[in-house]
């Protein structure tokens, strides 16, 4: 709980500016009208609150969900271990993330407005379940994801370890993490850039509905493929970085208190 608190701390606010102008590309309204490099920390008090609980609540249910399930038997069985820890524990910090993302990504994209303000606003508009849209595309997003990157990250470590005859270092970990990162981030953009639109949408608007396919069909139709990968270079330089940052500060974490 604490290392994966710390590691997510740590990157979420190292990172944010990237976030943000990521966010800003991928609004609908396009990157200037959204604010463009002015008030790039908005809504970062959104994400100071939700880092810590998030991050611990993925790494716990990464940890012991892996721990339950056979590994090490196969070659074979490992990344698949791996992939369905992550998934769950996406499923399991996204409660947590959703409606944290939520009020940052209105509050990025509307930088007069203060976080409490986007906070009270959407439960006024929407009530609780407005904290909540997007949730179903996040995961959508994370699961993904996380099927690349953990499995990447692990067995990049694995062939690291062999290679050198020990086991990784806390900075080696962090370096198959930023490639690992980077890569998962690159091929999952496109849903990135429907959740993105899904939580932005306006309450009563196609998009608002949730659905991926409908939001990425719309986006394909207006702007084609650059509409899909819109935001793709900093969402894979804060990734890439942030895969560095938390997984190394993770191992680090878990070393000193074990």
């Amino acid at each position: 709980l604490k290392a994966g608190g710390v590691a997510g701390v740590c990157v979420d606010l190292i990172l944010f500016p990237l976030d943000t102008v990521k966010t800003r590309l991928q609004s609908p309204q396009g990157f200037r009208k959204a604010g463009g490099f002015r008030g790039i920390y908005a809504g970062v008090p959104s994400t100071a609150i939700g880092s810590f609980p998030n991050a611990a609540a993925f790494f716990i249910t990464y940890e012991n969900v892996k721990s339950l399930l056979p590994h090490g038997s196969s070659p074979y069985l490992s990344p698949a271990t791996h992939m369905v820890a992550a998934s769950l524990g996406e499923v399991v910090a996204c409660l947590i993330r959703v409606p944290s993302e939520v009020v940052k990504q209105r509050a990025q994209v509307s930088p007069s407005s203060s976080t409490l303000q986007i906070l009270s606003h959407t439960l006024y508009q929407e009530g609780v379940q407005g904290l909540y849209r997007g949730y179903k595309s996040t995961v959508l997003r994370e699961i993904p994801f996380s099927l690349v990157q953990f499995p990447l990250w692990e067995s990049l470590k694995d062939l690291w370890s062999w290679k050198q005859g020990h086991v990784v270092d806390s900075w080696q970990s962090a370096v198959c993490g930023a490639f690992a990162g980077g890569f998962a981030a690159a091929v999952t953009t496109p849903l990135d850039v429907a959740k993105t639109r899904i939580m932005l949408a306006k309450a009563g608007s196609r998009n608002a509905s949730g659905n991926v396919l409908t939001a990425l069909g719309g986006i394909w139709r207006t702007q084609g493929l650059p509409g899909l990968f819109a935001g793709v270079v900093p969402r894979m330089a804060a990734i890439s970085l942030g895969g560095f940052i938390f997984l190394g500060t993770y191992e680090k974490t878990r070393q000193l208190l074990l």
